[in-house]
């Protein structure tokens, strides 16, 4: 597990900032996507086939005799550097996007585990009286970046 210090998570989820608490399970995350996510998950997936990618070779394959029918060399390298610079450009972007979006539903679910893990360890700890364990509570809280939860 990789350790996540507290201050790298969102500044904007952090308590005190007006947007709440983190989420603390992956049940607490909001399901539904925006437009853009949507979006961005559909190309994705288009662009992640084999068929895609046998598509960019047969245009390849297509464009590079095509020196004859323009004849101009600086043209003709012109319209690849150009098709390809915007393709991938804004696949880039769209691919970002669904990364960033699967790592952070990862790190949600890690964060859940660990803080189960941790209140297992607690109750063992407290049921066993292992007071080590409640050091190694405060480890692992530590080595995710958790939170200490306020009892009750």
């Amino acid at each position: 597990m990789a350790n996540v210090p507290a201050q790298q998570h969102d500044a904007a989820a952090r308590p005190g900032t007006g947007d709440g608490p983190p989420p603390r399970m992956p049940s607490d995350i909001t399901p539904g996507l925006g437009p853009f996510d949507r979006f961005a998950t559909h190309a994705s997936n288009f662009f992640s086939k084999a068929w895609f990618f046998s598509l960019c070779v047969l245009l390849v394959l297509i464009w590079a005799p095509s020196y004859f029918l323009i004849g101009d060399l600086d043209t003709w390298q012109l319209i690849i550097n150009t098709a390809t610079t915007i393709v991938t450009f804004l696949m880039v972007a769209l691919l970002q996007n669904t990364q960033t979006r699967a790592d952070k539903a990862v790190q949600h679910k890690l964060n859940a585990i660990a803080d189960g893990l941790a209140d297992l360890m607690g109750h063992i700890a407290e049921a066993d009286g292992r007071p080590q364990l409640h050091a190694d509570v405060d480890e692992l809280k530590a080595a995710v970046g958790l939170e200490t939860r306020e009892g009750a």
